[in-house]
C-alpha cells in the first residue's frame, strides 16, 4: 500500500528523477535508508516502472508533433493485435491509445518537419494493419509536454 510517504517520494522524483538518494531522503523527511528501502520496494511493485531523460523535440530535429485519429475497418482480436503490434515497434509513434468508440486510437506522430511527416503518413500510417480512416491535426503548440501524475 503507498502512503502518504510514498506519493511524496513518487511526486519528487516524478519532477526530478536524477535526484539522489541524499537529496531525496532530505526532501522527504527521512534518513538515506529507509528511503533507500522504499525507494527499492517502489521499484520491485511497478510503482516506478523507469527512469528516463526528457529530451526536447526540436533540439534533435523533431520539432513537428502530430496527432493522429485512427479508425479501424474491422476490430477482430487478429486486426487489433497486429495493428497494436506494429504501433509499439515504431519509433516515430511516441504514444497511443486506444478509444470507446470512434475512432479507435489515437496516436501522437513526430516529424521533422511538414514534409517528413507526409511522407511517413504515406508510406507507414496508411499501411498499418485494418486502417480504414486516419485523421490528422498538427500540434501548434504543446503546453504539458510529458506532465507527470497529479499525486
Amino acid at each position: 500500500m503507498i502512503d502518504a510517504i510514498d506519493r511524496e517520494i513518487l511526486r519528487t522524483l516524478q519532477n526530478e528523477g536524477r535526484m539522489s538518494a541524499t537529496a531525496l531522503a532530505a526532501q522527504v523527511g527521512l534518513t538515506v535508508a529507509p528511503c533507500h528501502r522504499r525507494l527499492k520496494d517502489l521499484e520491485a511493485s511497478g510503482a516506478i516502472s523507469g527512469y528516463r531523460a526528457v529530451i526536447n523535440p526540436s533540439s534533435v530535429g523533431l520539432g513537428f508533433e502530430a496527432l493522429v485519429f485512427v479508425t479501424l475497418a474491422q476490430v477482430d482480436r487478429d486486426t487489433i493485435d497486429d495493428f497494436e503490434a506494429q504501433v509499439a515497434a515504431n519509433t516515430r509513434i511516441t504514444s497511443a491509445q486506444r478509444l470507446f468508440g470512434d475512432p479507435d486510437y489515437i496516436l501522437k506522430v513526430m516529424a521533422r518537419d511538414l514534409n517528413d511527416y507526409q511522407k511517413f503518413y504515406d508510406t507507414e500510417l496508411t499501411s498499418l494493419p485494418g486502417v480504414l480512416r486516419l485523421r490528422s491535426t498538427l500540434v501548434m503548440k504543446n503546453l504539458k509536454p510529458g506532465a507527470g501524475l497529479p499525486l
